[in-house]
């Protein structure tokens, strides 16, 4: 019997085709890289998880209820492997919830998001140019679109845009739809430069509500149409960063920092 757990947890998404394509794809990857552990899915948006249940049928489990099937099964060691970004407010919702059972396993460990080491920052903006190096033809701008933060953590946006320029791929902006760089900064970064396209592409594990609705969406204040309304030819690509093998490896590498620290 396998008494260690890992288990993934992810805010969650409504888009089963996305989030099979992308948190899937992570899970695979981390199952892969670590066959004696079992591996689990969890969502830390009882929101989302709600709507899976009522209109696909579909049962997530909460933080909560994965640890306390974990401790039920029998699980003895178990590892939090976050596909979040950063360490904004969902992260330290993860850690206030496992605080809560570190004595009802032998070993806990918790492993970093997406966004944490300085040379993840490298890593990621390579992977992403890489991924769309199609689009590196000196008149086309890649804006990539996070989710945002009001906490100290939305800092790492500006750093990855930092570390994109520094790899000399300054045609990469990127800009959060919560919070800044807004989609406004954007436009006015683009046009400073020399561009005829704008291509936009999610910087979210998935390509859900947000890339299809606040980036790719027909609504006048959609990024798709502040971009069309300053004159630019436009491409959007729905397809969300979990999907890039390059940043699976990262969070697999996460995971072993911490499994690799317990034994």
């Amino acid at each position: 019997m396998i008494d260690k757990e890992i288990l993934v947890i992810s805010f969650g998404t409504t888009y089963m085709e996305s989030c099979e394509k992308g948190i899937g794809a992570i899970e695979r990857a981390i199952a892969s890289a670590f066959p004696d552990y079992v591996v689990r899915r969890a969502f830390t948006s009882g929101v989302v998880s709600g709507i899976l249940k009522e209109k696909h049928g579909v049962l997530v489990d909460s933080v909560e209820e994965a640890l306390e099937r974990a401790f039920s099964n029998g699980i003895k060691t178990i590892i939090a492997q976050p596909t979040h970004i950063m360490n904004g407010r969902e992260y330290n919702k993860m850690l206030d919830i496992f605080s809560r059972y570190k004595n009802k396993f032998d070993k806990i460990a918790i492993g970093a998001p997406l966004l944490t080491y300085k040379t993840d920052f490298n890593k990621v903006a390579k992977a992403i140019a890489d991924y769309t190096q199609k689009y590196n033809n000196g008149s086309t701008a890649v804006c990539l679109m996070g989710h945002g933060t009001d906490v100290e953590a939305n800092s790492v946006y500006r750093t990855l845009q930092k570390e994109f320029h520094s790899l000399g791929f300054n045609n990469y902006f990127v800009g959060t739809v919560e919070a800044e760089p807004s989609v406004c900064d954007l436009v006015s970064a683009v046009n400073a430069g020399n561009y005829k396209k704008v291509v936009l592409e999610p910087f979210m594990v998935v390509s859900g509500d947000h890339a299809n609705n606040d980036m790719a969406g027909d609504d006048e204040f959609s990024w798709k149409n502040r971009f069309k309304k300053a004159g630019y030819n436009l491409e959007c690509v729905l397809k969300g960063i979990g999907e890039i093998e390059t940043i699976q490896n990262i969070y697999v590498e996460h995971a072993g920092r911490v499994i690799n620290g317990l034994e």
